[in-house]
């Protein structure tokens, strides 16, 4: 290939694909990217992937483009690794998705019959990926739940698994009641036990908080974002109310932020 390609505005795929490969060519490539690996890109990938989510809870549409086009970049990346390894290429990739993709919607692609509710596809579709697992020698329940997944994110995961073959909680009374036994736990080992001992009955109590986010129907990790951003509204007006009185944090203490944190708040709730 010329450069006429990498210059080529409208070069689309073909473009990108061709810029990577040049990238990691080990004569002319970039020294950074040519040392790199699966591991070391893997990173990459996962931030990505979280700034494509805040640029569309942001509403960025813009900004969602762009974001896009840098996480395509981490799956150009790793396919362009896996071809030099003779693992795979990009076309295998992407024929592989698209054979799953086929494979789960028979009702589209298929002689299923399409008129179904959306809880009858969803149920459907973990049938198949049921199937799927079963194909690949996965025998036990929790087995192929990806280990890189954020933790409250992957619990829930491994709470969907353990309810399916019926070991959960009948109501979130239940749930409820284990989050007062984890809490007391939790004080009890900050009183005596070791700091190990502590992270355990911290974590206990996460897995537990993340079964009742999954039995009220939330997004753990939404909730917790959503507050992120509450945190850093509130805080942000504290200090410019403090900046107000000629202030900074510094300045202040405790109880005069708490107070400040407090006004904020009644300020946001509506009439």
């Amino acid at each position: 290939m010329t450069d006429t390609l990498i210059h080529d505005p409208d070069g689309g795929l073909p473009r990108l694909l061709e810029i990577m490969r040049r990238l990691r060519d080990p004569q002319t490539g970039c020294p950074w990217d040519i040392e790199q690996d699966f591991a070391s890109i893997a990173p990459y990938t996962i931030e990505e992937a979280y700034e494509v989510a805040d640029a569309i809870e942001r509403q960025d549409w813009r900004d969602l483009e762009g974001e896009l086009g840098d996480l395509l970049l981490q799956t150009v990346y790793h396919t362009q690794m896996g071809t030099e390894a003779g693992l795979f290429t990009f076309d295998s990739v992407a024929n592989a998705i698209s054979d799953k993709m086929v494979a789960r919607h028979p009702h589209v692609f298929g002689d299923e019959n399409r008129d179904k509710t959306a809880a009858q596809q969803t149920r459907d579709w973990e049938s198949q990926k049921a199937a799927e697992r079963t194909a690949r020698g996965e025998r036990r329940t929790l087995e192929g739940v990806a280990r890189g997944l954020p933790g409250l994110t992957r619990a829930v995961k491994l709470q969907k698994r353990l309810a399916r073959v019926g070991f959960d909680w009948a109501d979130t009374g239940d749930v409820l009641d284990k989050i007062v036994e984890e809490s007391r736990e939790l004080v009890e080992a900050r009183n005596s036990l070791s700091a190990d001992a502590i992270e355990d009955e911290f974590g206990d109590l996460l897995f537990v908080m993340a079964n009742l986010a999954r039995h009220l129907g939330v997004d753990p990790e939404a909730a917790l974002r959503r507050t992120n951003a509450k945190v850093e509204r509130r805080f942000a007006a504290i200090e410019d109310r403090l900046a107000a009185m000629g202030k900074t944090p510094a300045d202040s203490d405790l109880a005069e932020m708490d107070a400040l944190w407090d006004a904020v708040k009644r300020a946001e709730k509506p009439d």
